[in-house]
């Protein structure tokens, strides 16, 4: 790997483009052929598996497993089982997200939340057996180590990850900025690092030094992600965000922009950006994409 730092300018925006489209694709066939079914009759939870999964997406995080995986020179089509899993979770987490119980939404992707179009009970089925297909897949693939590879899916799905950053976020106890950052570190965070983090366990074993520069990497993404998040609520429209946009004001929630203002979450959500950048210059300019995924974390329209 060279030490050439590649800037975000230098990135060529129509190979980036054709870059996302290939692995986007892929993702989209990971995720089918994990929900596929041999039989003639599909069942209503499988439906509504294949509604809240297959709906679209920008597929960002599956984006983040290619991305570090080819960093680490692994085979493509290995990555395509952790791309799925990832997916696969994060499905599920806004197939309950969205459920009256939780943040209380009707729309997703641009569509009906689940639970509206499958009903409550069908779709609290359907968040489950996604998540539990998404550990299947990961054991039966061919990862150097697929129950490694489950257990660091395992971790930021669970208690210390998304569903503990949920808890903390139905408490209301998040009212500083510690606080805020300890939630979203857990809600958003956890699987993005673990995207990262399974993309590199897909390919060549890295150094200590590469491992801690791809954690520093994630960690600040996962953040600036969220953030990015909080503005797009604040400036988005529910056409393009996909889902409601002005709940958090309208439920009152406590978000980097109620804190800190609408410039200065930008202003921290830009310097977690660069953050992440710097944290790649070990890797030269082979980590283009996912410098390119970094900017596009806090440059987004949905």
């Amino acid at each position: 790997m060279t030490t050439q730092r590649a800037t975000i300018e230098s990135f060529d925006a129509a190979a980036m483009t054709a870059w996302q489209a290939a692995h986007r694709q892929r993702a989209e066939q990971a995720l089918a052929s994990a929900l596929h079914t041999s039989t003639k009759e599909t069942s209503r939870v499988k439906e509504a598996m294949r509604y809240a999964a297959l709906a679209g997406g920008k597929r960002w995080r599956a984006l983040l497993v290619y991305a570090t995986a080819e960093l680490c020179d692994a085979e493509i089509s290995v990555a395509d089982a952790a791309a799925a899993a990832v997916e696969l979770l994060h499905a599920y987490s806004l197939v309950h997200d969205d459920l009256p119980c939780m943040d209380d939404d009707d729309v997703r992707r641009g569509q009906p939340a689940c639970h509206i179009a499958f009903g409550e009970a069908m779709a609290l089925l359907a968040g489950d057996a996604l998540q539990t297909q998404a550990f299947l897949v990961l054991a039966q693939s061919r990862l150097p180590d697929p129950a490694a590879a489950c257990a660091l899916l395992a971790k930021a799905a669970g208690a210390d990850g998304m569903v503990g950053g949920q808890a903390l976020d139905l408490s209301g106890e998040a009212t500083t900025l510690d606080a805020l950052e300890a939630m979203h570190r857990c809600k958003t965070g956890a699987l993005i690092e673990a995207a990262v983090m399974l993309g590199a366990a897909c390919g060549a074993t890295l150094s200590s030094e590469q491992r801690a520069a791809l954690a520093r990497y994630a960690s600040a993404v996962g953040l600036a992600f969220q953030i990015a998040d909080d503005v797009l609520d604040v400036e988005g429209s529910t056409p393009a965000l996909g889902k409601t946009a002005g709940k958090d004001a309208a439920q009152n929630k406590v978000t980097y922009v109620t804190l800190l203002g609408l410039p200065s979450a930008k202003d921290k959500m830009r310097a977690l950006c660069e953050e992440a950048q710097q944290a790649l210059d070990i890797f030269g300019a082979a980590a283009w994409p996912l410098r390119a995924l970094a900017a596009q974390a806090v440059t987004r329209g949905h």
